[in-house]
């Protein structure tokens, strides 16, 4: 079982522990890709974690970008954390439906906006569900909470420094797609993309990262990963994947093995490979 570590990742018996404490709050950030035929916010409906508030990553998104849940600007993050009663002082534990998929974006946009006091649940609500632990059908009594923001912009990347990084190769990209995805084998799941991979880019496929029961590795075993992929991580890491969600299991992988100089291409492969400016490889280099 991994270590709890309330900035990172937490065990179901930890949230068991303290899932009635007062400044603790929780969030059901499930989210599918269209072809997976499920809906994140109806089966929260259906039954939730106690006291779990609903949080739509498409929503929590910038409206004014044509790229899928890209980062919202700092006073939408704001205004959506308020209506959800989350804010300053409080302890924050996402989760999702899939056991380790869509949450560590959640995890991640609180890093981006400022807030160390998230961590993701590990093995989410299949492993809760399996333990036999409480759920409910009822959505929590919300009280607005102030939340102060301080983005840290070193944590996100765009198409122009993610091109600077592949031409220098001072950054090492790792791609979280699967392999024929990223080998350009297998079609994007996105009409007008173009298949394969930024130039110099490593993959480190997501569900390497997670053991049988959704959990997340040990950090030794993690940092086995990234070696066993080439990884060079003595570089800064620029992690991406299809839109930046799953992207964020690598960037929550990498700090759990101490390593903290990452940063997410928000954009990932929905912009680079619809761009015909830069360029794309193939195969597995």
């Amino acid at each position: 079982m991994a270590e709890d570590d309330p900035k990172t990742l937490v065990s179901t018996d930890w949230l068991g522990r303290h899932l009635k404490d007062p400044d603790l709050r929780v969030l059901d950030a499930s989210w599918y890709l269209p072809d997976a035929g499920r809906d994140g916010r109806a089966e929260y409906t259906e039954a939730h974690i106690p006291g779990a508030r609903f949080v739509d990553i498409d929503d929590l998104s910038d409206a004014r970008s044509d790229l899928p849940h890209m980062a919202p600007p700092v006073e939408k993050f704001m205004s959506r954390m308020r209506a959800m009663g989350v804010g300053d002082g409080h302890q924050v534990v996402v989760y999702d439906g899939a056991g380790m998929f869509s949450a560590a974006r959640i995890w991640w946009l609180f890093k981006l906006m400022g807030h160390d006091d998230i961590a993701v649940l590990d093995g989410g609500l299949p492993k809760w569900r399996a333990e036999d632990r409480p759920l409910e059908d009822m959505e929590p009594i919300v009280r607005d909470r102030h939340m102060t923001v301080r983005r840290r912009a070193q944590l996100v990347k765009d198409v122009t420094q993610v091109s600077s990084a592949s031409k220098l190769g001072d950054h090492e990209i790792i791609d979280a797609r699967s392999p024929g995805r990223f080998r350009g084998e297998e079609p994007e799941p996105r009409s007008g993309m173009r298949a394969g991979h930024i130039p110099g880019s490593r993959n480190v496929h997501y569900a390497t990262l997670l053991n049988e029961d959704g959990t997340l590795k040990a950090p030794d075993e993690l940092r086995a990963v990234f070696e066993a992929a080439g990884a060079d991580l003595s570089k800064p890491a620029i992690t991406t994947c299809g839109s930046g969600v799953t992207a964020a299991i690598l960037s929550l992988a990498l700090e759990r093995i101490g390593k903290t100089d990452h940063s997410l291409y928000d954009g990932s492969w929905s912009e680079w490979g619809a761009s015909p400016t830069v360029p794309v490889a193939t195969g597995d280099t």
